[in-house]
């Protein structure tokens, strides 16, 4: 399966012809902004931290969609009595923080542990060329967009601002698609007290551990089995507190983790996936978009293609 098995139903399939689109001249089979070093890097630790890789203009799109989300649940909270004040001139870093003090975490988690909401500037993100030429160094410049990305508000004193020892491949145990990258995005500091990652290093090289859902928050987040973190695993751990505007990029069978947050205010952070085109786009959890095709380059998904669901560009006529 290549690009034109990235249908509209999600399906895979065999190469399908489309108008008059044709595969332009081949290219390197890996380009992309990583030097040889940071390859190596990430293929040895399971990781590559790329500090100030995006700035705040590259950042407020997704920012924006996050207030917009804000808004509506300050909006929800507010019509249901349970705040006063909806804080519209709060702080982005603050606010949300704010609006569930004295909240618990049933009220928090009625909107999910994490987001997947179809708003513009989550595309703008994803469609990031920064993000992409870094993905491209890994995988080529055939590149899906995968379904499974979330905007994390790791919101202080709330469960699921705590995310337990896993592997991301846990989530999607049956998908036939390897490598799947996540790219990590703070978009504040990263810091100890506010829940920052934790990364085992050169974990991704073992197979999909065994897992269960954790029983002791409510999140019913996914967790490796205490019996394979053995105490020499657990000397390799290494803390990754960041400046806004970094990001990680990891394996998804990379064992990792995160810690609560203590410090007064909302630890804002997403995680995007992506992998090559000629492996399964997981339609099952919803519909993700060809982000890069230097094949297909007609094919690749709008803004328009990616709010209506459509993995791929409509066909021109």
């Amino acid at each position: 399966m290549d690009v034109s098995a990235v249908s509209a139903t999600g399906g895979a399939g065999p190469a399908t012809k489309r108008g008059s689109a044709k595969p332009s001249a081949p290219r390197p089979m890996r380009g992309g902004s990583l030097t040889g070093a940071q390859v190596a890097a990430y293929e040895e630790e399971g990781y590559l931290v790329l500090p100030d890789f995006l700035n705040d203009d590259d950042l407020a799109p997704a920012r924006e969609a996050m207030m917009q989300k804000v808004d509506v649940m300050a909006a929800d909270l507010l019509a249901a009595g349970l705040i006063t004040d909806p804080l519209v001139d709060a702080p982005f870093r603050t606010r949300l923080a704010r609006l569930f003090e004295g909240l618990g975490e049933k009220e928090f988690l009625a909107y999910g542990r994490s987001w997947r909401d179809r708003i513009p500037g989550y595309y703008l993100l994803m469609s990031n060329p920064k993000i992409l030429d870094a993905i491209e160094s890994l995988i080529g410049p055939e590149i899906f967009s995968n379904p499974v990305y979330n905007v994390r508000p790791k919101v202080p004193r709330v469960a699921a601002g705590a995310v337990p020892w896993h592997q991301d491949k846990s989530y999607w145990p049956d998908a036939n698609s390897n490598p799947v990258i996540t790219v990590w995005i703070s978009l504040v500091d990263a810091t100890l007290e506010n829940g920052c990652l934790h990364m085992i290093p050169r974990t991704q090289h073992k197979r999909l551990l065994s897992f269960s859902a954790e029983t002791y928050s409510g999140t019913g987040y996914l967790e490796v089995e205490d019996r394979h973190l053995n105490q020499t695993l657990k000397r390799r751990v290494r803390p990754l507190p960041v400046k806004a505007g970094t990001a990680v990029l990891f394996n998804d069978r990379l064992i990792h983790s995160s810690t609560p947050n203590n410090s007064d205010h909302v630890r804002w952070s997403v995680d995007l996936r992506y992998q090559p085109t000629n492996q399964d786009p997981m339609p099952q959890y919803g519909a993700g978009f060809l982000a890069r095709s230097h094949k297909y380059p007609d094919r690749v998904a709008s803004l328009e293609d990616w709010l209506a669901e459509r993995p791929e560009a409509l066909p021109t006529s």
